[in-house]
Parts: structure tokens; sequence; C-alpha cells
């Protein structure tokens, strides 16, 4: 059995035998939430292996950490011999790989360590000949932006003289400080697998199967290309499940797909199987408010139950939270449904930390997942880089040669970030071969005398004191040190290793742990607890109750109102995919809950719409797309059963 007949299995549809044909053509399979696709990509595999396919040789790829968990999950159910050694994970997870290799390195010269966001606000600090820092941060995101769309393939690119040089000096900070920029990784290998026709790479796998094609950027899906050049390529998707502009997400790429790969055969599944019936009539009555569709409309399976929804409205955002909590906790008390089959899909972490709490005190455990804001904050202002420049010294100890380390250490607190100060310790460096940390230690010996250093010393003193005073630390004592129990920007870090044994981890060994779980989390799906995060992050996860708070205008659907109309209808449009994947989350309940009014300031830092001239607290405006559920929907309540 190939993948195809496994969806072929799922739709009861009589079509030719394609694993005859050899090789095997692509596949393109179009699969609803809910309707089995990991079913099928595992029945796929399993064909694969029983038929005496080679499991090295076999790559499934997926978008997200949490959906490349699942899938090595499920490959582990697999009772074939081997099937452990599948390829699986995340097309980044692949390049870093790739790009750690000696080989790749010669040719590429560049270093996988990944800047992270709060780092790269130091480079734009060091570019400083192009513009102001709003320039500097647009000319960054449009790099970026090429890079992933390959635009830098377009003949003369960059046309523009400006573009040219920024595009220069970019790579020759990344380079000095070995370092590589996220939205490049995946783009260098690209390059480095078409300049290399021969490279072993490209002769390594026999199969390579995709999971949410449609989420991957156009870069990500050549590379695929590349990938499977020797090889049966099968990519399943969803467009209608395409959320994922701001990482400059391609969903056109499984539109077009037939056109593309000459030969492709078309799968599709339509079934849901998870929702209730209600739940998907109302999620079809909702996705077909967009212009731009792909895929048939979900069917509802029979057997399934109709299901229970509430579309319900609170005064403020604590009377939602409190009763959130109690509607939670009598489910939980009744035997209805378990912690861990519990989901709160919040559009703001300040949703979402309320009804954490709210279960919390009511002694129902829950946790949130909102790390990434962890290393928020401006590194020029005190009070706000406690946590990155914790992190930024958990670096250096567990690599102290680390150049990005040491730039951010050397510019925190400073309104320039010192950037004038390491400019000449870089030239220094690059003219003699010396590195940052050679530099410093002799400016600081005074054996050596560079303009605008004086202002970096007491910082690099700093440094050395701190390193020194944790020296050996290891396990707890380090985790205390570094982030103490008592100070509330370390909650999300102590809460990434609670419940773990840390007690031989030295720096090197927490370091990459936390970085992970704050910078790329992987969300737990087998838990004993409440989970609570943001609507992106539900992606792949299935619960018995999903809660969306926060369902106001501002929010649900985010838009900015700067941008043109069709950009705006364009975001719209993918606020409600999102909207879409959050309701197709549960298999019984779903509460849709919104509040009446807001503090005029919070709603200002969060985007909600109020009417204008509120000067404290004021009356919100309900999310439309409540309005587009259709002839399903249930009357709007004011409280919970």
């Amino acid at each position: 059995m190939t993948i195809r007949q496994a969806v072929i299995n799922l739709t009861a549809t009589v079509l030719p035998d394609a694993i005859a044909q050899r090789p095997h053509p692509p596949l393109r399979v179009l699969a609803g939430p809910g309707t089995g696709k990991t079913y099928a990509l595992m029945q796929g595999v399993t064909a694969l292996l029983n038929a005496g396919q080679s499991a090295d040789r076999i790559l499934v790829s997926t978008f997200t950490r949490t959906a490349a968990a699942d899938l090595r999950a499920e490959i582990a159910k697999i009772s074939v011999f081997g099937a452990r050694d599948i390829v699986a994970g995340t097309l980044h997870s692949y390049c870093f790989g790739l790009l750690s290799r000696d080989h790749v390195f010669h040719h590429t010269n560049r270093v996988p360590r990944p800047l992270l966001n709060f780092e790269a606000r130091f480079m734009i600090a060091d570019l400083i000949d192009f513009g102001g820092l709003r320039s500097r941060e647009e000319r960054l995101e449009a790099f970026n932006a090429a890079w992933a769309r390959l635009q830098t393939e377009e003949p003369g690119w960059p046309a523009d003289p400006v573009d040219q040089r920024y595009q220069i000096a970019l790579t020759s900070w990344l380079v000095f400080h070995h370092a590589i920029l996220v939205g490049e990784i995946v783009p260098v290998c690209l390059s480095y697998l078409r300049a290399n026709p021969a490279a072993p790479e490209l002769a390594a796998f026999d199969h390579v199967l995709v999971d949410e094609y449609q989420d991957l950027n156009k870069a990500e899906q050549s590379l695929l290309d590349e990938l499977s050049k020797n090889a049966s390529l099968a990519v399943i998707g969803d467009p209608d499940q395409s959320i994922y502009s701001f990482k400059y997400a391609h969903p056109e790429g499984i539109l077009v797909f037939p056109a593309t790969h000459v030969g492709t055969l078309e799968e599709g599944l339509t079934i849901c199987r998870r929702c209730p019936q209600t739940v998907v009539r109302l999620a079809n009555a909702l996705i077909a408010h967009n212009t731009v569709r792909s895929t048939a409309p979900i069917v509802p399976r029979p057997e399934n139950e109709a299901g229970e929804v509430h579309i319900v409205q609170w005064q403020d955002m604590d009377e939602e939270a409190r009763s959130v909590a109690a509607f939670i906790k009598r489910r939980l008390d009744a035997g209805q449904v378990t912690a861990g089959r519990v989901l709160v899909l919040a559009p703001r972490r300040q949703f979402g930390y309320l009804v954490r709490n709210a279960l919390r005190a009511v002694d129902v455990h829950a946790h949130s997942f909102f790390n990434e804001e962890a290393l928020d904050g401006n590194p020029r202002k005190p009070g706000e880089f406690d946590a990155q420049k914790v992190f930024t010294l958990l670096t250096l100890l567990a690599r102290p040669e680390d150049r990005v380390a040491l730039r951010c250490w050397l510019g925190f607190g400073s309104g320039s970030l010192h950037e004038r100060g390491w400019r000449e310790i870089r030239k220094h460096c690059e003219v003699t071969g010396a590195t940052p940390r050679q530099a410093l230690d002799a400016l600081v010996a005074g054996t050596l005398h560079l303009p605008y250093t004086k202002d970096l010393l007491p910082g690099y003193e700093e440094l050395v004191r701190r390193e020194t005073a944790t020296a050996g630390l290891v396990g707890a004592s380090l985790m205390d040190t570094l982030f103490p129990p008592d100070a509330d920007w370390a909650d999300p870090f102590r809460a990434v290793v609670e419940g773990t044994d840390i007690s031989t981890f030295t720096p090197a060994d927490l370091r990459p742990v936390l970085e992970v779980a704050i910078t790329r989390p992987e969300l737990p799906t087998d838990v004993d607890y409440v989970r609570v995060m943001s609507l992106h992050k539900s992606k792949g996860l299935t619960a018995d109750l999903v809660v969306v708070v926060g369902c106001i205008e501002g929010l649900i659907p985010t838009v900015n109102t700067d941008h043109t109309t069709a950009q705006q209808d364009r975001e719209t449009e993918e606020q409600r995919r999102l909207f879409y994947v959050a309701l197709t989350r549960t298999r019984k309940t779903l509460v849709l809950s919104s509040v009446r009014r807001l503090p005029r300031d919070l709603a200002h830092r969060i985007g909600a719409r109020l009417p204008w001239g509120i000067t404290a607290q004021g009356p919100t405006i309900a999310s439309r797309f409540l309005s587009e559920l259709g002839p399903a929907v249930p009357t709007s309540a004011t409280n919970l059963p």
C-alpha cells in the first residue's frame, strides 16, 4: 500500500493502482481538518516499509515541531523493524543538520548558529549606515521576505544600490559573528544543493512525504523539490488552514502543484472524523465567506454526535476568566472531560493568563504557552531586558567565544547599544585575526587601546565576574542562580524545566533546552493539565473541550487598518482561516467567548477596537466571525451551563 492507496481506502474511491508505476508519480492530497491525513500518512509509510523500503531513505517532513513530534510518536508505533530510522522532523531541523556537515560548511562558509529575535536588534543597531532604526528594520524584513519567496533568484537582485550595499554589510556582520538568520537557513541549503548536483544529499531519499505543505514558504517547497529529484514526492495539505503569512507561507504552492509537477495524481479527504456535526456546519459556513477557496467543504461523519456549542458574552475580562474557569471546573468534577483534553485559546496572552490564573485559583492544573514572549523587551531600557541578559549570560557560560552573545552583553542598557565601541573591536579583530574576547582582555589589561571602547569595559568586567561566580554550578543551583524563583521574568524559563531532572545539567545542557522551548516551542500533546495558548499554536492539536476567549474585533480578526483595502482583505481571509482552525480542534464541546468592555489603555496595547473618544472603560465590538457561522449557530448567552 502506498500513501495514495491509504487515501483511496479512506475515501472509498476506486482508482487505478499507482504503486506499479515507476518512478512513483507525484501525489497531492487535499485534506480538511480532522479527515485522517496523519492516518493516511502513516499507512503509506508502513506500506513502504512492508515492501522492503529502507527506513533511512524515507523523509517525512512537517511544518511545526509539535507536528513533527506527533509524527515521530506515530512512527514509533509502526511494528516494522527499522521504522525508527525514518528521517522525520521539520525542514528547518533537517537544514540545521545539513549546514553542520563539514563539506557543506566548506561550500557555504556559514555557521548554523541562528540569530534570536532580540539578538537581531543588536545587528540592526550595527548597520548604522542604512538610515534610521525603522528603515533598517524594514530593510531586514524585506530581505527575509525575498529569501523566503526566492526573489533572490530574479535577475539583478538586489537592483537598488543601497540594497546591494545592505546585503554585503548584513552578510559580513553575520559571517564575522559566526551566525545565520533563521530566514536564511533554507535558502542557503537550497543554494548549496543547486550548486552541487552531485551532492550526496540529493541521492539520500527514495520517498519524500510532506505534511502541512500549505504552511511552507516558496524556498522550502523548492528545497523539497531538490531533495525529491531522485525520489517520489507526496504532499498533503489544506489551503483553508494556511495561517502563517507572517512566516511568508506560500499556500499557492499546493494549489498549482499539479501544474508544476508533471503527472501529479490527486486525491482528497473530506469526511471530518474529529468534529461534532454542528461544529462542521459552523466551520463550513465560516470559511465559505473567503473568496479564495480550493477545497471542498468538509463533511460530517454521520455517526458523530451533534456536539455542544456555546456562544457567550461577559461584562469584562475578569468575569470571563472566572466564568470560563468555573465552567471547566464543573465539567472536570462531573467527569465529563479530563484536564488534558481541554484547550483554552486566546488571541492575546493577557486573556490567556487571566484564565490560567482563574483555573489555578479553583485548583485546576493549568499551563500557559506564551513562552516566545519571555525574551521580549527593549534592550536599551533597564527593567525590560533582564531575561535577555541572563539568557545571554547562559549562552556565554555554555559557549564563551559566542560572538553574538558577547556583542549583546556589552550593549545592554545603552541607547546606542554601544554600537561605536563594538565597531572598533570588530575592525581590530578583522585586521589582526584576534577574537573579540582577546581584544577585550587586552583592553582591560591596558595593552591595547581602541577609540570609543572605554564604556564597554565595565560590562565586560561584570561578565568575567559573573562567569567566575557561576563556574562549576550545575542543576538546580545553576537554575536558581540564573533564574531566581522570586523573579517574575524568570517564570517562563523555570516552567520549561518543571518536572524535569536537571540535577546534572551544565550550562551547555541547559541552554539548548531553554532556547528551543522559548523560541521554537513543542507543545505537549499527552498531558494531565489544561493547556492555554494562542490560536496559532493550536494547529495540529485536538481536545474534547475547546474554549476560545477574547472573540472581539481587533483581536479576532487582527487586521492592520493602516494597510490598503486589498491588504486588509487578505489579512481578514487569513484570520478567518485561523478561526476555522480553532473551531475544528474540538471533538465534543466548543465555547466562543467575548467581553463587553475593556480598559482603554489595554485595548490600545493589544489592538482591540473601541468606539472613538473612550477615556477609561470602553465597549468592545464582538468579532464579525461570530455572525458568519451560519444558521446552525446557537443563540448568544450571558452565562454557561
